[in-house]
């Protein structure tokens, strides 16, 4: 009988899933510019080509797979005979699923896109974390591919806050933080009153 637990297994078959998902080449192709069109990816992760809401999956899983965030910040589908300018409201993907894997040292956050991509939080995958200057909310993302990021939607969040380990920062205040892949990710603090009120 085989003692390893579960979990273990599990992140086996999302880090075999990990590896056996295929993107184009994108980083690779240098072809001209051809201009902006009229094609945006909305807050929600939603697509509208002139403000027309893309509702087929596939299509739109299709313009995922071509999408490239150049040094310049703009985003592009990039084809190797064509590249074209698209408008991303705040990130292209959003990660709609999180799963808690593996234990001890071997504990991973496999997230799952909105378009159906699979990533484990690592050092290749960094989560950081923005906070509105005005509402003081926090805005995370996790790195998917190349420079293209996912916004993690709230109940996400809320679910990796929840497994966060708390770090005494000695000022009144606890700092929350992941661990993934043995990579650690700060996701922001909580005063100690805050916390003894949950």
């Amino acid at each position: 009988m085989n003692d390893r637990p579960q979990s273990a297994f599990r992140l086996e078959e999302i880090i075999k899933q990990v590896e056996g998902q295929r993107f184009p080449p994108v980083e690779r192709w240098n072809p001209d510019f051809c201009g902006d069109i009229d094609m945006a990816i909305l807050k929600d992760g939603s697509w509208t080509y002139m403000g027309t809401p893309i509702g087929r999956e596939r299509m739109v899983r299709l313009f995922a797979s071509i999408l490239r965030k150049d040094e310049d910040g703009k985003t592009y589908l990039v084809t190797p005979i064509e590249k074209v300018g698209i408008r991303v409201e705040d990130a292209p993907f959003v990660a709609v699923a999180v799963e808690d894997v593996g234990e001890g040292d071997e504990r991973a956050f496999a997230f799952t896109t909105n378009v159906g991509d699979t990533v484990i939080a690592g050092k290749d995958h960094p989560i950081r974390v923005e906070t509105d200057d005005e509402t003081g909310e926090p805005r995370p993302y996790i790195l998917i591919r190349g420079r293209l990021e996912a916004l993690i939607a709230r109940a996400v969040f809320y679910e990796l806050v929840a497994a966060a380990s708390h770090v005494d920062m000695g000022d009144g205040c606890v700092a929350l933080r992941l661990a993934s892949q043995g990579e650690a990710f700060d996701l922001g603090s909580v005063s100690m009153e805050d916390l003894s009120d949950a």
